[in-house]
């Protein structure tokens, strides 16, 4: 994974990546993976970088949800940017990187939302769209696509 275009490629989908968990729970322990994967560029470095993209998320959290399209669209590219000049630096972390970005692309993919309620009395629980399976517990299985 040397080459320019390689780069860029995966610069740009580990931006999408840090993007989209932004604004989710999962954020902690996306930001802990690209905190190790900045190290390469010693404490100082990683701090520095940190910052920028510690600033970026408060910035995607706190702006209204109806300008948060084209603020997502400026911090992917800014970081992309940020991205690329470190993957030039320090290629030996584009694998690394990538399987971060994958990680992130599979739990969007790959994993329904799914809740189980078990040995719950006296409660109220309301679902709406998707399957429903109540034998031995109660499921719920988000419909496909529809995350």
């Amino acid at each position: 994974m040397g080459d320019a275009l390689d780069i860029m490629q995966v610069a740009g989908v580990g931006a999408a990546a840090l993007v989209t968990e932004m604004v989710r729970s999962t954020w902690d322990s996306v930001r802990g993976a690209m905190a190790r994967i900045l190290r390469r560029d010693g404490e100082q470095g990683a701090g520095q970088v940190l910052d920028l993209i510690d600033a970026a998320r408060q910035q995607l959290v706190d702006i209204p949800d109806s300008e948060r399209g084209t603020v997502q669209e400026r911090l992917h590219r800014d970081l992309s940017i940020q991205l690329a000049a470190f993957l030039q630096r320090h290629p030996d972390a584009a694998q690394e990187l990538q399987e971060l970005a994958d990680t992130v692309q599979g739990a969007d993919e790959g994993a329904d939302a799914r809740t189980s309620v078990h040995h719950n009395t006296n409660s109220q629980v309301v679902i709406a769209g998707g399957g429903i399976n109540a034998s031995g517990g109660f499921h719920y299985r988000a419909p496909e696509g529809g995350r």
